[in-house]
């Protein structure tokens, strides 16, 4: 079996936004059936876990979640919309090296319009820089694109950047999880000449982190434009994802239980047959969707893939650059 690289762990289906895109709000969970600090002792040591919703935030023991899950990961990152600035800073004060990621789905207007929360822009906004007072030094935000968002993109990209904060980016799913089958793109050229903009600044940075996350982007548009996957899903392999009621899903698109916490240990439910058999399902998924957390680990575990693809395009852009200057000593 393959070591266990990332989890996703939604502690609630709560939430007190509204999205556009994402109906999880309007199926909350109660707090009585949402998984307990307790029963998350029964997860193995996992490289990297993000800590997701919902909203994270409205569950009461967060702290002591954070505390189990700090003894599991040696990388913790929460999604967050922001909102709760004053609670989110003291789960940081206490939680100091976990990263939080701040959603935000582009300028004010559109922000609040598409997350259905009143001044949400501007919480949020509070909520990155306190983290940012406080020394914390995995903050950032990123937007999930669609037709409203889109032109957005780049200034919301160079925010990040003057803030010196991390800038993650998503597109519009369908899922079980989001309760969304009518998610989509009326305008995707929109969207992927956008991303061609931030794909050119990423890989003109000198942070090789950006040029991998360059790559990223390009998948992103190639999922956009509705093509194959680039790299093969592993998820349910190598990842796996955590409901608040402790099934252990393979993803948040694919809604098949391997095995619940409360009834099996890990170890029991991830070499059962019944995963086995839920493995196959994923390597036949036709979804082709492209998320953070699964894509990451897999352009980590085939590196020369997005390497080759780096390396041809930032070599591309020298002799560009030296086609049009005369001397490649110009670049």
């Amino acid at each position: 079996m393959e070591p266990i690289r990332f989890a996703s762990i939604i502690v609630t289906y709560r939430c007190n936004a509204k999205c556009h895109m994402c109906n999880t709000w309007q199926y909350p969970t109660s707090p009585q059936e949402e998984i307990t600090p307790a029963l998350l002792e029964k997860l193995p040591h996992i490289a990297s876990i993000n800590v997701t919703g919902g909203e994270p935030f409205l569950r009461q023991d967060l702290d002591e979640i954070l505390t189990v899950l700090e003894r599991k990961a040696k990388r913790i990152v929460i999604s967050t919309n922001g909102f709760w600035t004053d609670r989110i800073l003291d789960v940081a004060r206490r939680h100091p090296r976990v990263g939080v990621r701040v959603s935000l789905e582009g300028l004010p207007k559109a922000n609040d319009e598409l997350r259905g929360i009143p001044n949400g822009f501007d919480r949020a906004i509070r909520t990155i820089t306190g983290l940012s007072q406080l020394g914390l030094r995995d903050i950032g935000f990123g937007i999930t694109l669609s037709d409203r968002n889109t032109k957005d993109l780049m200034e919301l990209y160079s925010l990040a950047k003057m803030m010196n904060v991390e800038f993650a980016t998503a597109a519009v799913h369908n899922s079980f999880y989001f309760h969304k089958m009518d998610n989509h793109f009326n305008n995707p050229q929109a969207a992927t000449e956008q991303l061609d903009l931030l794909i050119e600044q990423l890989l003109a940075s000198r942070r090789i982190k950006d040029w991998f996350r360059a790559y990223f982007n390009h998948g992103l548009k190639n999922y956009i434009e509705g093509k194959p996957r680039l790299l093969p899903c592993r998820m349910g392999h190598n990842a796996f994802f955590l409901d608040p009621m402790g099934r252990v899903l393979p993803c948040n698109v694919v809604d098949r239980s391997m095995g619940n916490l409360h009834q099996s240990t890990f170890e029991e439910i991830w070499t059962s047959a019944k995963a086995q058999e839920i493995r196959k399902e994923v390597c036949n998924c036709g979804h082709n969707c492209w998320m953070m957390g699964s894509v990451s680990e897999a352009m980590k575990t085939n590196l020369r893939v997005p390497m080759k693809w780096v390396l041809g395009r930032k070599l591309r852009g020298r002799r560009s650059c030296a086609c049009s200057t005369g001397s490649p000593t110009a670049c």
